[in-house]
């Protein structure tokens, strides 16, 4: 296995708008900076089930998305009156 380990802005030009399955990253409070990239797909499913297979050697991994997340709906609360 190729462990290199690659800065996240280096990932989004790399793999731009993929989700990204991370061995050892590197992360500041929730936000990751870069890791060993263990496997990549468009499809966040398949980085999850055929990437838990890659996992074995790491200590730890995380699923990252290289692009922009789409703003999140807004819902509102209604009230009974």
């Amino acid at each position: 296995m190729d462990e290199q380990y690659i800065s996240f802005e280096d990932l989004k030009k790399i793999y731009p708008n993929e989700w990204i399955l991370l061995g050892n990253p590197e992360m500041k409070n929730t936000s990751v900076l870069g890791g060993v990239v263990l496997y990549h797909s468009k499809d966040k499913r398949e980085v999850a089930y055929i990437g838990r297979d890659k996992t074995a050697e790491f200590s730890t991994v995380t699923i990252a998305y290289a692009g922009d997340v789409k703003p999140t709906r807004k819902i509102g609360i209604l009230r009974k009156i």
